[in-house]
């Protein structure tokens, strides 16, 4: 298959000129944008759900469990960002590894994570919005709040239908200015954002302490109830897949290389560095919620941490968390409109999409018309899609990434193992195999719906592919020799065939043999 080539990728990294994204990021920003897409609304709402349903105040255990398994993929991502410092993340690696087609697989499921998740989180930040601003009496028009697909019931029972939800619009485009300005700007306005919440979380870490009880850590394991992930160690693994979606995200940081001081030091730094920090904090942040109140108190709750914050003579403190839940999800929009922009950036100049991608501004440095273009897409999407459907879309593609990523390691060690790796992911194939199986099992527990939605977005995307981007691709005219028909044909096997081969392989197989083990 048609790859490219280290040295081809080390070219592009090292190119310079008012066509090349700036380089502005230290490992400071980097680890600030890791932290900022990391902790989100998930943190407030997930953590008690774990507890409730799966391993009650070993909810902590859970997250070291979770943390380990990101850290299979982070060190990978880590070897492969200090080998190829090129915007792209696991596109880029897998198009040095696997070859364009399923570079292009990659690239295109990454595009469906970083824009939708953004239109979810912005959805969300409205509702946050609105919550926030009632309890100082704020009560804005339910029609402007809502998509037309929505209904609101009023005091008086009367049923109102939404027009567009202009909250969640204006956060998209007000972010979109802001990164269109340049990266320096949009890491500082993320590093404010990222200390605000954080400030939030280690106030309520620090003022809830003192008012822990003992009592409710008896017992820190409950007893299993007889059904694998309800409580016991089985329960600690099952709160481990619930609360893993907490902690991915940190790959964004990957996206920013090309944008990046001395990127074979700061990306291990900052890829690394900001999933240490967030698996301290949500160790600490477990503690204490589970201390406060009794695990069962947070069952079929959508707000847990309300309940442990009652627990205290700090009511303001539910307003602060409301706050730095509004604040994580500004700066979770960034981060993802960031990396959906790079990932663009990098496809539409290895020639897989238009041009219009990849252009820079001469003042910004930055893809202000790839910027625009997303940002009102997304905009759009908020505005007018309601929650339900957008949330439905998973991180599966973000999971199939770091598979690709985890494999690529193992290929790149196979066939040049003595490239220079600033970075080297230690116990080599351990680490890699370890990675791959985690994030299958994540995947296996993913509902059928969602491989559903995945593969579909995989056919369209591959339809796009041999429309243009095939046709299109820089590497591929500069190869004339390669056989076009025969390769299309394999190509188009291979993406309709190995998706259900590999779903049949974790979900029927794999997946229950693992299930079973484990109990």
């Amino acid at each position: 298959m048609l790859k490219k080539s280290l040295e081809l990728l080390r070219q592009e990294a090292a190119e310079t000129g008012a066509n090349t994204l700036k380089r502005s990021l230290n490992g400071f920003n980097l680890i600030a944008i890791g932290i900022g897409v990391i902790i989100g609304a998930g943190l407030f709402s997930l953590t008690g759900i774990a507890a409730a349903n799966n391993a009650g105040p070993a909810v902590t255990l859970s997250f070291i469990v979770a943390a380990v398994g990101c850290a299979f993929s982070a060190l990978c991502y880590a070897e492969f960002a200090s080998m190829v410092p090129v915007s792209g993340s696991a596109y880029t690696y897998a198009y040095a590894t696997m070859g364009e087609l399923f570079a292009w697989i990659i690239g295109w499921d990454l595009v469906l994570e970083y824009s939708v998740g953004a239109a979810t989180v912005a959805i969300s930040w409205s509702q946050y919005l609105l919550k926030f601003l009632s309890k100082y009496g704020i009560n804005l028009p339910p029609q402007l709040v809502m998509s037309p697909f929505e209904t609101a019931t009023l005091a008086d029972g009367s049923a109102v239908h939404g027009f567009v939800n202009i909250p969640a619009m204006l956060i998209v485009l007000a972010i979109t200015m802001i990164i269109i300005r340049g990266t320096q700007g949009s890491a500082w306005f993320n590093a404010l954002v990222v200390t605000l919440k954080v400030a939030v979380v280690l106030v309520f870490i620090a003022l809830g302490w003192q008012y822990i009880d003992p009592a409710n850590y008896q017992p820190y394991i409950p007893a299993n109830t007889g059904n694998f992930g309800e409580f016991g160690w089985s329960g600690i693994l099952r709160g481990a897949g619930v609360v893993f979606f907490v902690f991915i995200g940190f790959d964004i940081v990957a996206t920013m290389a090309q944008e990046t001081k001395n990127p074979q030091r700061n990306m291990p730094i900052g890829i690394i560095g900001s999933l240490l920090i967030c698996t301290v904090l949500f160790v600490l942040f477990g503690h204490v919620m589970t201390g406060l109140a009794n695990y069962t108190e947070f069952k079929n709750s959508a707000a847990p941490v309300a309940i442990a914050i009652e627990k205290t003579p700090y009511a303001w403190l539910s307003s602060a968390v409301i706050l730095a839940i509004i604040i994580g999800y500004t700066s979770v929009i960034l981060v993802d409109l960031l990396g959906q922009s790079r990932v663009f950036f990098s496809m539409a100049k290895d020639g897989l999409l238009p041009p219009v991608f990849s252009r820079i501004h001469a003042t910004f440095r930055t893809p202000l018309q790839s910027n625009l273009l997303l940002g009102l897409f997304i905009a759009l999407f908020a505005g007018f899609v309601p929650i339900s459907v957008v949330g439905e879309m998973t991180s599966i593609g973000t999971l199939l990434a770091f598979v690709m990523v985890c494999l690529g390691v193992l290929i790149m060690r196979k066939k040049e193992p003595n490239a220079p790796r600033s970075f080297r992911t230690p116990l080599v194939p351990l680490v890699p195999i370890l990675g791959i199986l985690t994030c299958l099992v994540m995947m296996v527990s993913l509902p059928i719906e969602t491989w559903v939605r995945l593969y579909i977005w995989l056919v369209a995307g591959l339809i796009i592919y041999y429309v243009y981007g095939q046709n299109n691709s820089k590497l591929r005219q500069s190869q004339v020799s390669i056989n076009k028909k025969s390769l299309t044909l394999t190509h188009l096997l291979l993406v309709i065939v190995i998706p259900i081969i590999l779903f049949y392989l974790t979900t029927y197989l794999v997946g229950p043999w693992i299930l079973n083990s484990a109990n």
